[in-house]
């Protein structure tokens, strides 16, 4: 039986984020979906599980990203129809520079011109909706007529839609890795969606200790769209695995987070070259 869980939010960016705190919580069983819809003056975030969820974990995640005075999720049965549809419904095609992201139902918005990549919701978080996603498609578009990349990183891949524009942009191969094994089958199923399968190397893999990076390393572009503390850990690890002109995209991160997250990657020796606003997210370009 499918149960749902719903909580109203007073903001589209309370929601988002919310959401994206659940895609990276660990004490949370791995919902098969959540989304995000405006209701009157608030947003309703759903999400979807098959086994009953741990509701106090979930509650205290919300209260983590909301404050204290969070209210409860709300978890009752899925009423019998087809919810997966019904989740995609308000998931409206996405353009960010000439990438159109879109799920299977909307296959008719495609124009003369677009990159079209088809996601839909389900197991892994990431379906072009969120401004950290976006963010990332606008800059990966700029950066594809700026300059060629041949070592190309998706760290954090999620359902692989960023490493199915890198694919699609440049036609080289992309090494897409993610911690949750269920995202690297996503990625890969959706890269054999999109046409580029043969393109797309998608590994479980936590952290650079892991055969899969020194195997492809060094990196000329690495794209990061993952959460602001990761991306401050990471830095060193992400500078060394870099060629020494290489470019890094990070996102995932609040405006206030910026000035931390540029600084640890400055003491690695980059330098900001870009800095993208989008729903109140950032994407933050630097080179060597």
């Amino acid at each position: 039986m499918t149960l749902i869980a719903s909580l109203t939010v007073a903001t589209e960016a309370a929601a988002q984020a919310l959401v994206e705190a659940l895609g990276a919580s660990e004490e949370l069983d791995f919902p098969t979906a959540a989304t995000t819809e405006q209701a009157d003056q608030s947003w309703v975030v759903d999400v979807y599980f098959e086994d009953k969820p741990d509701a106090a974990a979930l509650n205290a995640l919300a209260a983590s990203v909301l404050g204290s005075n969070a209210p409860a999720f709300k978890i009752a049965p899925l009423p019998d129809e087809d919810w997966v549809a019904k989740s995609l419904e308000g998931l409206k095609p996405v353009r960010a520079g000439r990438f159109l992201v879109h799920g299977s139902h909307d296959r008719d918005k495609i124009q003369p011109g677009d990159i079209s990549i088809e996601i839909e919701a389900g197991e892994a978080f990431g379906t072009g909706h969120h401004g950290t996603t976006a963010g990332c498609l606008a800059e990966i578009d700029r950066l594809c007529s700026a300059r060629d990349f041949k070592s190309i990183l998706d760290l954090g891949t999620g359902t692989g839609v960023l490493a199915i524009a890198l694919a699609k942009a440049w036609g080289k191969t992309v090494l897409a890795t993610d911690i949750d094994p269920i995202a690297t089958r996503v990625t890969e199923e959706n890269a054999a969606l999109n046409g580029v399968g043969a393109l797309i190397e998608a590994a479980t893999a936590e952290g650079f200790g892991n055969p899969v990076f020194a195997a492809n390393a060094p990196f000329d572009l690495v794209i990061a769209n993952i959460l602001a503390g990761p991306l401050i850990a990471l830095a060193p690890e992400i500078a060394r695995h870099l060629t020494p002109d290489g470019t890094v995209v990070l996102s995932g991160l609040l405006v206030a987070q910026g000035p931390a997250v540029t600084a640890a990657y400055e003491a690695e020796g980059l330098r900001l070259t870009r800095s993208g606003e989008m729903e109140g997210w950032l994407t933050l370009t630097l080179e060597r």
